[in-house]
């Protein structure tokens, strides 16, 4: 442990010097005000009990002030000498007011500085690689988060032909959307639609029932609900049952959800519509444990709306569990300014898409999920009306991105 004390003629300077002289880790143990400016004592590889044990037994270096005038030592000799040994355990944590606002005017500082810096990154990259920018900038337009798309373009390597470049990112990034290798519906089982409030499941499981019933027939299909919070959930079920002449049934317990699911052993497919929960609800680990306490495998797939923001679709999905989903359906594809940022969920929780759907028919308006469909459609929609990001927005949300480019 390396312990120094510091005088300046003001807070700034005296942090800037044991920032320069112990590096950014230096703890700070005390700070005084003394006549000409204030002391610092702080420490570098800091152990307490090594601190308390060497107190008055070893002398502490001292650094020279920055300023020209000579140092002043306080009138009060206690004031020039580290604490005493009884006053060991109260080391002071640097929670003065005046240091807590430094601390938060260096961090405003730094942020500032690679501000600045990934701007004239941004700006030589347009000088010295225009076809890479560009691409960055149709990529950031379609709504891909920044980490995606700087991968993508760094992968893309030949930037003769913007056109061809384009392509090449198009197809990279098609390549990394995950997609659920069988359907589901041809596969059969005990399927339950997890998801937030307000993504459609109910709708959703309906167009499933219909393309099921139009493919396989209504006999081995049955619908159960487990939603007991939504007022009319029940009811909407089984009005859709009752259009496909096919089973339905509802569970609020776990014992009635596995006497239910045993009834229906005879089906091939049992499609299950659960209550819609926040990631942030209370009740969701009681309602997936309701799904996971099943004697019989139930296979969660998670609904999630394409209108929803990137950051709360991966909110929901490590919320409903990423790791135990079996795919994912988007719903409301018809309603988004743009699709990158549900693309972007996707690809960094690599939870499979199943199926996407675009409006309220049923059974029309579900599909299978393609990658290359799902791209062409963001590419639709960049076009448009997608979001037109200026140079200084573009550079800050890259951040370091171009620091690369000259490689």
């Amino acid at each position: 442990m390396k312990i120094k004390r510091f005088f300046a003629s003001d807070i700034r300077q005296a942090l800037r010097q044991v920032r320069d002289s112990l590096g950014p880790d230096a703890v700070i143990l005390s700070n005084k005000p003394v006549e000409g400016g204030v002391e610092l004592v702080a420490a570098k590889d800091y152990d307490e009990a090594a601190f308390a044990g060497q107190q008055g037994k070893q002398p502490v270096a001292t650094e020279s002030p920055t300023r020209s005038e000579p140092r002043h030592r306080p009138a009060d000799g206690a004031a020039s000498r580290v604490r005493p040994q009884a006053a060991a355990a109260q080391i002071e944590w640097s929670q003065d007011p005046t240091l807590v606002e430094m601390r938060r005017e260096m961090r405003a500082m730094r942020r500032m500085m690679e501000n600045q810096l990934s701007q004239l990154t941004w700006n030589e990259m347009g000088s010295r690689q225009p076809v890479r920018r560009e691409l960055l900038r149709r990529l950031m337009t379609l709504d891909i988060s920044p980490d995606i798309s700087a991968q993508l373009v760094e992968r893309v390597q030949d930037f003769a032909n913007l056109d061809q470049a384009w392509r090449r990112a198009l197809n990279l990034l098609a390549g990394e959307i995950p997609i659920a290798a069988d359907s589901m519906i041809d596969e059969g089982g005990i399927i339950a639609l997890v998801g937030p409030t307000g993504v459609g499941k109910t709708t959703t499981i309906a167009k499933l029932a219909a393309r099921y019933v139009l493919r396989h027939g209504h006999r081995s299909l049955a619908l159960v609900s487990t939603d007991s919070y939504r007022i009319g959930a029940q009811e909407q079920l089984t009005t859709y049952a009752r259009i496909l002449d096919v089973t339905v049934r509802s569970a609020a317990t776990p014992e009635e959800l596995n006497v239910t699911l045993n009834a229906l052993s005879d089906k091939r497919l049992v499609l299950v519509d659960t209550a819609g929960m926040s990631q942030r609800d209370v009740r969701l680990s009681e309602q997936l444990s309701l799904i996971d306490s099943s004697s019989r495998m139930v296979k969660r797939y998670l609904t999630l709306s394409a209108t929803t923001q990137q950051s709360a679709l991966e909110q929901a999905a490590s919320a409903f569990g990423a790791t135990d989903i079996s795919g994912c359906i988007l719903t409301k594809v018809d309603e988004v300014a743009s699709l990158g940022g549900a693309i972007s969920a996707a690809v960094h929780n690599r939870i499979p898409l199943a199926f996407f759907t675009d409006g309220q028919r049923v059974p029309e308006d579900i599909h299978l999920a393609r990658a290359n469909t799902l791209i062409s459609r963001a590419v639709s929609l960049g076009q448009e009306g997608g979001a037109e990001y200026n140079d200084a927005f573009l550079s800050l949300a890259l951040g370091g991105v171009g620091t690369d480019a000259h490689g």
